[in-house]
């Protein structure tokens, strides 16, 4: 197992289970992290906790979210509550020849921190765009931006991505020696994100065509 890259990973980040799936270094991290569209965000409030999914952003080693300045969430974490950042990419369905050892092929990111609000106007405005570009790339410089009032009404938190780790497992069934003569189908089942073809907005304007990133949209992938 790789040695926990310097500021990515603590004792506290560091895989247990299935140790040698741990993986530390800053660009796998990353990698994941730009390709998921959702993470789910831990934190809790006078001891109950609450696991709430949202869309998030990379802007070089620091994770952004955004809601509604009345969100109960966005308050705690922006007061530097503690919270548990989480992504999950599928890549496949791992079918054993036993029930015990079926599985599937992910690859993850688990992140420890604590928030803070951002405020400054122009840092506010660089994650907007970033937001919008994480979901859809082209789409920022073909939509419009936020108005000085959405922009008030939008809370952003910042997390530091110094304590994460991602965990992965790919290939084949992991099946006992004693099973691999039984007569049973095994294998991998990829899964992937696909996109279907655009459905327009039936109130559109007449002659606005459908852009070429919504046309080729897809999702990076590191394979199953």
């Amino acid at each position: 197992m790789a040695e926990p890259a310097s500021g990515a990973a603590s004792e506290r980040t560091k895989v247990r289970r299935s140790a040698k799936r741990g993986v530390y270094d800053r660009e796998t991290i990353y990698s994941i992290l730009d390709e998921a569209l959702i993470c789910h965000v831990g934190f809790a409030v006078d001891d109950q906790p609450f696991v709430i999914p949202t869309i998030h952003v990379r802007v070089d080693d620091k994770l952004y979210l955004h809601g509604s300045t009345s969100s109960r969430m966005m308050r705690r974490l922006g007061e530097g509550s503690a919270a548990c950042v989480t992504v999950t990419l599928l890549d496949g369905l791992v079918l054993a020849r036993s029930w015990f050892h079926h599985s599937m092929n992910y690859r993850s990111v688990v992140i420890l921190a604590r928030g803070s609000a951002v405020t400054d106007r122009e840092e506010k405005a660089l994650v907007f765009r970033a937001l919008v570009e994480q979901v859809v790339r082209g789409r920022a410089d073909d939509s419009r931006a936020p108005t000085e009032q959405e922009a008030d009404a939008t809370a952003v938190v910042r997390f530091s991505i110094d304590e994460a780790s991602a965990k992965i497992r790919g290939g084949p069934p992991m099946d006992t020696e004693t099973d691999m003569e039984l007569p049973h189908w095994a294998g991998v089942v990829p899964l992937a994100l696909r996109a279907g073809a655009p459905l327009a907005d039936p109130t559109l304007a007449p002659g606005i065509v459908t852009p070429k990133y919504a046309l080729d949209y897809r999702r990076p992938s590191n394979g199953v």
